[in-house]
């Protein structure tokens, strides 16, 4: 990408922002940033920009300032009703994602995952695959830092493990990972697309651009999924938690891969230290992946071994007079919290709400009324959750987290689970999601030392 001269206008001033704010400019890029927010966060990131001769506009977006401008970079939070998204249609002005940037300069071989569900353990566990395999390895993307940010450390050789969301694939022109993974596409965003077949579209466009030399990897037991196939022009594996397929599967409770017509045992289902049926189905992916690109078997199954999981996802917190309290917060969606239910082995009370974004709720319904005795709401979506899951559940609504915490201990029994799955964001209440699991971790440990929680 050829950026000499050009007037390159980034819109958003956060991580990707900021970073592709400095790549650009570093290109030789005439850079200008423009944030709509006036925070302690925006205030810092425009001092970091200050000495690098890139103006920076905080606090509003003016028609002004983005005028002139050859290109428009946007982060992933920006919609297209933003002022500066508009101004740029208006004016013919091509408008591309952080992401697409950032690829336009990587010299590394990019595998991409992305899915409704699952992708930050699934991009975990494939880039510590590589990393203990001896392959130089740069992990980034959604999980936490930019694409555009790592681009200085990313040789040829390198491989470039890269969390995908649907926001980041909105503006893409060029984006060609040589491996992309399609986990799972379920209800999501809705307070951002007006329906579900655009969500769908945008999680496509990850294989858009591949061509014969490149590699879709795909969950068959996803059933909106399999058909995808005929649309690749790249060539296309499955895995699969409950059938053969091509790539992955399980044969008697072992993980088996196939590559270059072999099929190799990697270890047991026994191995996995991650909790629950869904994280069989992102070791498989992982598994995949990793055998795609050579990593020997008994490597893989060590490192499958030693994962313990990531934090705030289906996490054991403690166990309280014989109740289990586990933090799920990255639950942020209703198929996550089906998930989760799935996995539960005893009777469940559940924690949940938060921001709404207008998800289907009576889709957890079935499952609620098969694995839950109560239901303790919270946050901004407690009465559309209610309305959809009356009858399925004992049904109660508490202040805040702590609250609910306090509630779940009273109604929870020896051989019952209290889950916090929330199915919904956390920014109504929390500025993540793991601040939320902090929270109810807090709230559990609380309860350990015998003390009770104080409301």
């Amino acid at each position: 990408m050829d950026l000499r001269g050009k007037r390159v206008t980034v819109v958003g001033l956060g991580n990707s922002g900021l970073n592709a704010a400095i790549l650009a400019s570093g290109a030789g890029a005439v850079v200008r940033v423009t944030d709509g927010q006036d925070t302690p966060a925006t205030r810092e990131a425009k001092k970091k920009l200050d000495g690098r001769d890139i103006k920076v506009e905080i606090g509003r977006h003016t028609r002004e300032f983005t005028s002139g401008s050859d290109l428009i970079v946007i982060s992933p939070g920006v919609e297209d009703s933003s002022g500066p998204v508009r101004w740029a249609l208006e004016a013919g002005i091509p408008i591309i994602s952080e992401m697409e940037l950032g690829s336009g300069f990587c010299r590394g071989r990019i595998i991409a995952i992305t899915g409704t569900n699952g992708k930050t353990t699934v991009t975990s566990l494939i880039g510590k695959m590589f990393q203990d395999a001896g392959l130089d390895t740069v992990i980034c993307g959604n999980i936490g830092n930019s694409l555009s940010e790592a681009i200085p450390r990313i040789k040829k050789e390198t491989w470039v493990v890269l969390e995908v969301s649907s926001f980041q694939l909105e503006k893409i022109e060029n984006f060609k990972p040589a491996i992309a993974l399609i986990l799972n596409i379920t209800d999501d965003h809705m307070d951002r697309y007006t329906k579900f077949s655009d969500y769908f579209d945008q999680k496509l466009k990850i294989f858009r651009n591949q061509d014969k030399d490149d590699t879709l990897i795909l969950n068959y037991d996803a059933a909106n999924l399999r058909d995808l196939a005929a649309k690749a022009r790249s060539k296309v594996l499955f895995y699969s938690r409950l059938g053969k397929t091509n790539g992955a599967y399980l044969d008697n409770g072992v993980i088996v891969c196939e590559h270059d017509g072999k099929a190799k045992k990697i270890c047991s289902i026994n191995d996995i230290r991650l909790k629950g049926l869904h994280n069989a189905e992102n070791v498989l992916a992982c598994c995949l992946a990793a055998a795609t690109v050579g990593v020997d078997g008994d490597s893989i199954c060590s490192t499958i071994r030693g994962f313990n999981g990531l934090s705030h996802r289906f996490e054991t917190v403690a166990i309280v007079d014989g109740v289990e309290y586990i933090d799920d917060s990255k639950g942020t969606t209703v198929d996550s919290t089906c998930r989760a239910l799935e996995s539960c082995a005893r009777p469940v009370v559940l924690i949940a709400g938060g921001k709404d974004k207008h998800s289907d709720y009576a889709v957890v319904r079935e499952m609620v009324a098969k694995k839950v005795r109560h239901v303790i709401l919270i946050g901004e979506a407690r009465y559309a959750i209610k309305k959809a899951l009356e009858g399925a559940a004992d049904i109660r609504e508490a202040g805040d987290l702590t609250e609910a915490v306090e509630v779940a201990s009273r109604l929870a029994r020896p051989d019952h689970m209290v889950l916090l799955s929330p199915m919904c964001s956390s920014f109504d209440m929390f500025t993540s999601y793991k601040e939320r699991g902090e929270v109810f971790k807090k709230a559990v440990m609380e309860l350990k030392k015998g003390g009770g929680i104080k409301v």
